[in-house]
C-alpha cells in the first residue's frame, strides 16, 4: 500500500486547500474535510480499499431531493457496499448523524454505514433481507465486506 501524501496550499484570499485525490481538485480545507482525507486514506493504506473503488461528493436522489453523500465504496462490480458521513471533530456523532446515513441508504442500499468525526467512527453492518444492523468493532478490510 502506498501512503497518500496531502498537498496543502493557501489559495489567493488566504485561505487553506488540501487536494482531493478523488476529485481530482484542491478544495477548502474544513475540518470536515480533514477528517473525509485523513479518514479515506487509512481506508486505502491500513485497509486495503482500491483509491479508485471510492467515491466522494456524489449526488444521489433521496426522496425525491438531490443530496450529497460524503464518500461511497464500491466493490469490484462496481456496486455500492459502504456509505461513510464524515463530521468534523467538535461534532459530536450521534442517532441522528446515523439516521442521515441511513436516509442516503434508502436508494444506495449499500451493507456498510461508517460515521466519522475523526476522533470517533461507528460502523455498521445493515441485513437488508432480516431488516437488521450490527454495529461492528472495527471498519472492514476490503476484502472482507460483502456486497
Amino acid at each position: 500500500m502506498h501512503e497518500i501524501r496531502f498537498n496543502i496550499r493557501t489559495n489567493q484570499e488566504g485561505k487553506e486547500e488540501i487536494f482531493d485525490y478523488w476529485r481530482k481538485k484542491f478544495v477548502a480545507l474544513t475540518p470536515e474535510e480533514w477528517v473525509r482525507q485523513q479518514f479515506l486514506n487509512f481506508l486505502v493504506t491500513e485497509k486495503g480499499y482500491p483509491q479508485s473503488l471510492i467515491a466522494v461528493e456524489k449526488l444521489i436522489l433521496v426522496n425525491r431531493l438531490s443530496k450529497r453523500f460524503d464518500a461511497v465504496v464500491y466493490n469490484q462490480l462496481r456496486k455500492p457496499v459502504m456509505l461513510i458521513e464524515f463530521k468534523a471533530p467538535t461534532i459530536a456523532l450521534s442517532q441522528k448523524t446515523m439516521e442521515q446515513a441511513g436516509r442516503y441508504n434508502l436508494s444506495l442500499k449499500v451493507n456498510y454505514l461508517v460515521i466519522s468525526n475523526g476522533a470517533q467512527h461507528y460502523c455498521c453492518k445493515i441485513d437488508h433481507q432480516n431488516e437488521t444492523f450490527l454495529f461492528l468493532t472495527e471498519i472492514p478490510e476490503f476484502n472482507q465486506l460483502i456486497g
